[in-house]
């Protein structure tokens, strides 16, 4: 039998659309904003981690040598640094032999 909308249900299930459209908006940016921070998350830690690996480099140089290296292109070919310079810059200030290098890491 056919049952005509009251205006009441018709606002009712308007009402529900709208809300159900707002949810999936609100949906769709909490997804884009976790992207985002997990994103700059990990090139935090990719900078960190690329510092920490360059000083320990310059350290096991110190350690077999006696002396630290005064260029960062030094431990890339003697000691197996790899460093990814379209994604980090890094930054290598040696003073002496004997003074642990100043160690500078931005990403790019």
């Amino acid at each position: 039998m056919y049952h005509e909308l009251t205006y009441k249900e018709v606002s009712r299930r308007r009402r529900s659309r709208i809300i159900a459209v707002v949810v999936c908006l609100v949906l769709c940016a909490a997804i884009v904003f976790a992207f985002a921070a997990s994103g700059d998350i990990s090139r935090r830690q990719g900078v960190t981690t690329m510092r920490e690996t360059v000083i320990d480099a310059a350290q096991q140089c110190a350690a077999i040598e006696g002396s630290y290296p005064s260029s960062l292109s030094y431990l890339e070919n003697h000691y197996g640094l790899i460093i990814n310079h379209n994604d980090y810059l890094v930054n290598y200030e040696w003073l002496a032999d004997n003074i642990p290098p100043s160690v500078t890491v931005v990403a790019l």
